[in-house]
Parts: C-alpha cells; structure tokens; sequence
C-alpha cells in the first residue's frame, strides 16, 4: 500500500520540519540519497525510511540496508514524497532519524585534537557547511554553542552533505562553559576573527597549530561577542593578499581547521 500526504505515517514525519516538534520528540528528516546512505552506517540512527516505488528501486541497496537494520522501509507517492522534502526537485528518499546529540563531557574525554566550536550562527546553510568542512579536515566533533541555529534544520542536514553523520554534534547553551570545558580537556581555543591581533601564517610558522585546538566561529552577520573572544586563547585574523574586504564564515572556517589540519599532520 502506498503512502498518502494523508497517512498518519507521513503527517507524523512531516511536523518534524518544525523545530518545536524535532525538540519535543528528538527526530529529525534526512533528505536524499546521499544523506540516507550516511546516516544508515551510523547504527539506530534511522528509525523510518520514506521513499518512492520508483526511488527505493533506484536505490534498492539503501533500502535492503534498512530492512536487514529492522528499519520499516514505507512506499509513498509523490505527492507525500513532496510533502515531505524541503527541495524542489527531491530525488525520492526521506529518512525519519534520531538526533545525535552527545554530552560536552563525552565529546571532551574522547581527546579530539581538532574541533569546531559554532557561538551563535543562525544561517542552516553557513552552519551545514562548517559542518562538512570540519568533517573534510579531520575534526572529531561541531559544537552548537549559545543561540546558535539547530543542526537539525532541513537545510542544515542538507548543507552538511552527510558529514552531520560522521562528527559528535554537542549543543550547549553556554559557550563560555563549552571554552572552559575545552580548555580543561587540554584543547587551545582560537577564536577566528577579522579583527584578531594574531595573524594565521605567523601561528602556523610558530607552530602553535600543532596543538589539539578548538576553533571558535561567530555569526557572519555580527561576528563574535567582545566577551567570548576575550575567553579565547587567541584572537587570530585570516591574512587578506587581496583586497577583498573579508572572507565570509564557510571560507574563514575552511581555512583554520585545514591550517590546523595541516599542521597536525
């Protein structure tokens, strides 16, 4: 039987495109081929698998992973695939998935040498990408501090290209608590910031990178807090060759944690 817009089921899934409900209830919507396959080798994180007769016959492994995993493996139409998904053109795969969470103190004993620390980002695309980009550096775990924006929004999980299933994602509502636990646990905290006395050639050329380091990110929009920069180890600046007037978050955040990367390596 297929699934309709109307199907319990899939009335159930679809609330968890609001936060509220992805709070209340600890699920979120994975959206995708690409994004499916990596949160099914992540094990008990998908619970429901959404897709289409024509997508799960595209993809009949993911759907054969999902049933050997015990996983209910649902065929909808296209009309509830659509009600489902975010994008305009999705490709026929929703998964319902738990969140992720994991304690500060259990992402902190595991000794990560490299970690990105995100204090009020608000843009789901900006974060996803930090996300994918730490992932691609080598970094052991994202940490959601403050006001920032939920990980799990749509198009966080879709900016992140499946790489929010490999990192430990932590949220903590203090980020000046998330600093001093870092730094406790042995980690130097660089805050990353146009304005930083610290230039990232001269630390590297130092090597004060080699260090297990966790860079602190602000928001584009308003950047860090006088506060929380002060918290920081060092304030360091991404040099600019050119004249362009700065880099935005996804571009600084690449360069820090592939300079770390780099030097740890």
């Amino acid at each position: 039987m297929l699934f309709t817009p109307r199907t319990p089921r899939v009335v159930a899934a679809r609330r968890l495109h609001r936060r509220r409900e992805r709070d209340a209830t600890g699920r979120f919507l994975a959206e995708g081929p690409q994004a499916v396959r990596e949160a099914l080798n992540r094990p008990r994180t998908v619970l429901e698998l959404f897709g289409t007769p024509t997508a799960l016959d595209r993809y009949a492994d993911l759907a054969a992973v999902a049933a050997g995993d015990d996983v209910p493996v649902s065929e909808v139409t296209d009309e509830a695939l659509a009600a489902l998904a975010e994008t305009v053109a999705p490709q026929g795969l929703v998964a319902v998935c738990r969140h992720l969470d994991v304690s500060l103190v259990r992402a902190l004993s595991r000794s990560p040498r490299l970690v990105a620390v995100l204090a009020g980002i608000r843009d789901p695309g900006n974060a996803g990408t930090v996300l994918r980009t730490a992932d691609a550096a080598g970094a052991t775990a994202v940490f959601f501090a403050g006001d920032a924006v939920d990980p799990y929004n749509g198009k966080c999980v879709r900016s992140s290209a499946g790489s929010l299933f490999h990192l430990d994602v932590i949220r903590e509502p203090d980020p000046v608590a998330v600093l001093a636990a870092a730094r406790a646990a042995g980690l130097v905290v660089f805050a990353a910031t146009g304005y930083g006395e610290t230039d990232l050639d001269d630390l590297a050329d130092a090597g004060r990178l080699t260090a297990p380091t966790a860079w602190l990110f602000g928001s584009e929009a308003h950047g860090l807090p006088a506060e929380l920069a002060e918290a920081a180890d060092a304030r360091v600046r991404v040099p600019l060759h050119g004249r362009a007037e700065s880099l935005n978050l996804a571009a600084a955040a690449a360069v820090c944690l592939y300079a770390s990367a780099r030097a740890q390596r």
